[in-house]
């Protein structure tokens, strides 16, 4: 658990062995594949505006006809002045993505809602869709995926990230892993909630995530 000393740079200093546990925990939650052509590019709003620039790249190459952005506030962009819809929004067009190719939800909180209040978004608007891709953080794409399997099922869902190591994430590393430990304690929790479809934890991922839960990395942990 955390205390009064959490912001001590000694404290704060993510050491090689918590470093260790967290590269096996995102060599889990990153989920690669092929893409097919699909109906909809739907970016997961969060605070890394790269996935919205991701998923620009991904609509200049013809992987689908129209991008949605969704995301209110979230977790960590609860003080941001505009919603994640509208900054990844704007980062989008800055790409070269056009109005009447992008759509703006700006309600969803958590990436449950992403799913849900994006397929409101389409209804509304008597868009189709039998196949989306998932444009996430790389240590978010198999929780999207777990997550609109559940919520919009019927659709075939792949997911995509900007290409970006472990490593790319050493600016922030301490919120990086402690993002992690949580990301993957919902996929069990979750699960088990109906919130997303199951998909199993290797033994060794989940000592993983114990061991830095133990060290403190639980900022993000349900209690």
């Amino acid at each position: 658990m955390r205390g009064a000393g959490d912001n001590d740079p000694v404290e704060s200093a993510v050491d090689a062995r918590a470093r260790g546990l967290a590269r096996i925990i995102w060599d889990h939650l990153v989920l690669s594949g092929p893409l097919s052509q699909a109906d909809v590019i739907l970016a997961l709003g969060c605070h890394d505006t790269r996935v919205a620039a991701h998923a620009a790249s991904l609509w200049h190459a013809g992987w689908a006809p129209l991008v949605i952005v969704s995301g209110g506030r979230g977790k960590i962009t609860t003080a941001w002045a505009e919603t994640e819809a509208r900054v990844f929004g704007r980062v989008a067009r800055e790409h070269g993505v056009p109005a009447d190719a992008l759509l703006l939800e700006e309600t969803a909180t958590n990436t449950g809602e992403n799913i849900t209040a994006s397929r409101r978004l389409l209804d509304e608007r008597g868009i189709a869709v039998r196949s989306g891709i998932l444009v996430a953080k790389p240590y978010m794409t198999r929780r999207a995926v777990a997550t609109a399997r559940r919520q919009w099922p019927g659709v075939a869902w792949s997911a995509a990230s900007p290409e970006l190591g472990f490593d790319a994430f050493d600016a922030d590393e301490r919120q990086f892993i402690e993002l992690m430990v949580g990301d993957l304690q919902r996929m069990v929790v979750y699960a088990e909630r109906g919130f997303q479809v199951p998909m199993p934890v290797p033994a060794v991922v989940w000592a993983a995530y114990e061991e830095l839960a133990r060290l403190g990395y639980d900022r993000h942990v349900i209690r």
